[in-house]
């Protein structure tokens, strides 16, 4: 038979649970609301599909392919001391030391204190008579407390887990900016080596300028030519020299750039010597675009970890709703006497030891507000993350655009090109022989100027988006399984059960199979 001692404690312990099921606040109605895009379930686009492809992604030092030793240098020179990086390495080791003291809540907590200290006690002011007056004592305490948190319903694990999706993404948005400044450089030094090109082509134009003006001389002397023609011959030196001015201005100011880039002072854009690009890779895509696009540009990949941060804070949230529970001890000793080692005795020490536990009751709506908070923070990141995906795969499709676009573009300038510099040459030679006026000479010298530059701009432009394309393919990022899994970018949901049960129904079935 049952003593009613056993009964009381089942009724108290029946009654004590129900006033804790119905303390934990309501969450009904608060819940995520975006999917994250599946990425095949994105067109990548007719130019895409019309690439050729290979079965390779951007090596980590795609920037080779250029064949020019000084930009390899210039690269890892950068790598290794530009302050941007510098600054966000440090952002990595911030974001995983904060992981590391989330992690530390996993695990009991032990901590200790001791305080020594010597008091004079007064005579009879305030205690009256006593063993305790006009002494000196010593006032010692020390204690040690444990406590270890049960973490019933995982707010603590993910906390952790959500840290560490925070410094993940914090490491790939280093490497998205190691990226950035790759290319950066790499554009500024193709910027640099253009420049050189149309020094050259202003340097022999201005070559062959004066050699009309003196050519206009010598027929003005010779009777055979007029004023008007060696005035004409000279009208262009002065805009001629004024351009070639300016382009030595860039080139200065592209050492200075690349100097900046690479995290040094001017000075070290000074030694820079003249490009010499040579681009011989090809611009084809991977055979597994845009499948695996998500494993291989960094900001996508950054962008899947903060979906998968957002989606724990969202547990976290949701855990806050229900008691929390954590195992209690401390152990210390206490004494006030004249011996300072007194209070180590037995006789003046005491233990406690037990659970403590806490519970949401009324809160103002203050946990439902958090919990809101979360899913909308949690909405923000799927959304981002969908924007990054699909302006990714726009990006790769205008890369492949421009690359095919400026092959075409470079034949038809080098054929202009050669057009220009026959009809430049026929006007010459009739100039030389008086057969045409100078006007003949300027209006096709004009043509073939303007022809030489197009072929210097286009090229350049072909090497830069060679650049832009390695850059959209993420630019060598090595190990795409470095990436959440899809089961990570959802909320848990580990208390749907418990949601049920507390508001008298069941699971619904999409929640049931969709967070198992």
């Amino acid at each position: 038979m049952q003593s009613p001692i056993g009964k009381r404690n089942v009724s108290l312990a029946f009654l004590a649970l129900s006033i804790i099921i119905a303390g934990c606040a309501d969450t009904q109605g608060i819940a995520p609301q975006s999917r994250a895009l599946p990425p095949a379930s994105l067109d990548a686009g007719a130019a895409v599909r019309a690439a050729a492809a290979s079965a390779r992604w951007p090596e980590s030092d795609w920037w080779r392919a250029y064949g020019d030793a000084q930009l390899n240098t210039l690269i890892e020179t950068a790598e290794a001391g530009s302050p941007t990086l510098a600054a966000a390495r440090a952002r990595v080791r911030e974001a995983a030391a904060f992981a590391q003291a989330a992690a530390g809540a996993l695990a009991p907590q032990v901590n200790g204190n001791l305080s020594v200290t010597r008091q004079h006690w007064p005579d009879n002011v305030y205690y009256g008579p006593g063993p305790l007056a006009d002494t000196n004592t010593w006032n010692n305490t020390g204690a040690l407390s444990l406590s270890y948190g049960l973490d019933l319903w995982g707010r603590d694990e993910h906390a952790a887990e959500r840290a560490l999706d925070a410094a993940q993404a914090r490491a790939l948005d280093a490497r998205a900016a190691q990226l950035e400044l790759e290319v950066n450089i790499v554009r500024t030094y193709v910027e640099l080596s253009k420049q050189y090109a149309l020094v050259d082509i202003a340097t022999t134009t201005l070559a062959r300028q004066r050699q009309l003006v003196e050519l206009a001389r010598k027929r003005l002397a010779g009777g055979i030519g007029t004023q008007l023609d060696l005035s004409q011959a000279e009208a262009p030196l002065p805009e001629y020299e004024r351009q070639l001015d300016a382009l030595r201005e860039q080139i200065a100011l592209a050492h200075n750039e690349l100097a900046a880039l690479a995290g040094k002072g001017p000075g070290a854009g000074d030694a820079l010597l003249r490009p010499t690009l040579q681009l011989n890779a090809d611009a084809a895509l991977p055979s597994t675009l845009p499948a695996e696009l998500i494993g291989h540009r960094p900001d996508v990949v950054a962008a899947r970890w903060s979906v998968a941060g957002q989606a724990r804070g969202i547990e976290v949230a949701r855990a806050a709703f229900y008691p929390n529970v954590d195992l209690i001890a401390s152990l210390g000793g206490f004494a006030v006497s004249t011996s300072m080692l007194q209070f180590l005795h037995a006789a003046n020490g005491g233990w406690s030891a037990g659970p403590a536990l806490s519970l949401p009751i009324f809160n103002g709506g203050t946990l439902r507000a958090q919990l809101g908070a979360a899913s909308a923070g949690y909405d923000e990141a799927v959304e981002h993350y969908n924007a990054t995906l699909v302006t990714a795969l726009k990006q790769v499709a205008d890369a492949i655009v421009r690359v095919r676009s400026l092959a075409t573009q470079a034949q038809d300038a080098e054929r202009s090109a050669d057009l220009a510099e026959r009809s430049f040459r026929l006007s010459e030679t009739g100039f030389r022989r008086g057969l045409s006026d100078y006007v003949n000479v300027i209006v096709s010298e004009t043509r073939w100027l303007d022809a030489q530059q197009r072929v210097a701009q286009i090229r350049a432009e072909r090497l830069a988006a060679y650049a832009s394309l390695m850059s959209a393919l993420g630019g060598g990022l090595a190990v795409p399984s470095d990436g959440p899994g899809d089961a990570s970018l959802v909320p848990a949901r580990r208390l749907s059960s418990l949601d049920a049960l507390v508001h008298g129904e069941a699971p619904r079935a999409h929640e049931a199979k969709g967070h198992e």
